[in-house]
């Protein structure tokens, strides 16, 4: 819920949405920033977009100057930023659109140069901060979000179901990963965000990310929940609609069934064995900006391996077979989704003392092509030395003809 706006028109206007501003960095409740109504001396430049950034440990804005035919990426480390904010306003921008955790503020000049704020404060509790070593965990949703109770995460009260809290850790990591994700993605602040989560089940992760892009961030969304089991679809799409989720939709059906004409975010969590392939090529395809993918059953590559010479010894037993095959697969996953022009890293989406399937495949769409002949060479480099003959990821790629044959 958000209260009524208060509207100032005052010669310190200006200076007060700067303070609001530096007030929100400092305490970590910024989202973002958006200058718009350009008036400076560079004709094709439209607006400018500021969003958190951290660079080897020190906070910073990563400015996207959007042109009519490209964007420009700088990074500012927060006194930098907060100075070239300033310089900009009036002189180049006449609008500045602020959305915290706390606040949505808004800076507009007349013709004359009057300086107006529009403010319109949101209700949500803050973190507490005691001091630096006793601050809280970010927490990316609110245990108040009506769906967590109706999908059993809360009770009545709005409190954490006890057997429910790994659940919970988890729909909050997912979360962390993918608003990092959407801040280097090269999507449009008003751009609406096209999201297919594939092998959706209960809805956890599919309500999550529709609630944070509509409510936290106040972006267009439109969420496709995919699930083989008709009962959970009938299920979530109930409670969409109980729940007034706007653009939140539920079908049966999986990766090789539901196909989207153009999505921007792709997520496929515990896909098993070549399904993620699938929903990776899925992804590629439909040029999505965002990949998230938790692969899980690896079970095409494991056969075809033959072991090395030098690695026989090691691989002569199972279960170090079985983590080979695995550390394969998903190396050759990432390599194409490399060579097709995404950045890609794979890491520990969540604690083994939360779930064992804890993987995690994330890939960022380049802004730049990328040399992918080089990367082609080093995965057939890899196939050969481990005796692979075939990979899921690398048939659909070529049919399609994403990749040389």
């Amino acid at each position: 819920m958000s209260a009524t706006p208060t509207v100032q028109a005052a010669p310190d206007a200006r200076a007060q949405f700067l303070a609001l501003l530096a007030t929100s960095l400092h305490q970590h409740t910024f989202i973002k920033l958006v200058l718009a109504r350009h008036v400076g001396a560079e004709v094709d430049l439209q607006r400018v977009t500021a969003k958190p950034l951290t660079i080897k440990g020190q906070a910073s804005l990563s400015f996207v100057y959007r042109y009519k035919t490209r964007d420009i990426t700088r990074n500012l480390a927060l006194d930098e930023a907060l100075t070239l904010i300033g310089e900009l306003l009036p002189a180049s921008f006449r609008n500045a659109h602020l959305l915290s955790l706390n606040d949505e503020v808004q800076l507009e000049f007349t013709k004359k140069g009057k300086p107006m704020l529009h403010r319109n404060a949101v209700q949500q509790a803050r973190e507490v901060v005691t001091g630096e070593h006793d601050r809280e965990k970010k927490r990316y949703l609110e245990l108040s979000r009506p769906f967590l109770h109706d999908l059993g995460v809360t009770d009545k009260q709005q409190a954490l179901i006890p057997a429910m809290s790994r659940k919970w850790k988890q729909i909050n990591k997912f979360i962390e990963v993918f608003s990092h994700a959407l801040s280097s993605a090269p999507l449009a602040a008003d751009q609406p965000v096209r999201v297919a989560d594939f092998g959706s089940g209960k809805g956890y992760l599919t309500f999550a990310i529709h609630d944070y892009l509509r409510n936290t961030l106040q972006r267009e969304a439109q969420v496709t929940g995919v699930e083989l089991r008709p009962d959970m679809v009938e299920l979530c799409n109930a409670a969409a609609a109980r729940l007034e989720h706007p653009g939140l939709k539920f079908e049966c059906g999986d990766v090789r069934s539901v196909v989207p004409s153009a999505i921007e975010v792709m997520i496929a969590l515990h896909a098993c064995d070549i399904a993620t392939d699938y929903a990776i090529h899925t992804g590629i395809r439909c040029g999505a900006a965002i990949i998230m993918c938790s692969p899980c059953c690896h079970k095409q590559i494991r056969p075809q391996m033959h072991s090395p010479g030098l690695l026989k010894p090691m691989l002569q037993y199972g279960l170090h077979l079985g983590q080979q095959a695995e550390m394969l697969t998903d190396s050759l996953r990432a390599l194409y989704l490399e060579a097709c022009g995404y950045e890609t890293k794979v890491f520990e989406f969540i604690s083994l003392e939360h779930t064992n399937k804890n993987k995690m495949i994330l890939a960022t769409r380049r802004r730049e092509p990328v040399a992918a002949q080089a990367l082609l060479e080093k995965i057939q480099a890899l196939k050969a030395f481990y005796g692979v003959k075939e990979h899921c990821l690398e048939t659909l790629l070529r049919a399609d003809g994403l990749i040389p044959v």
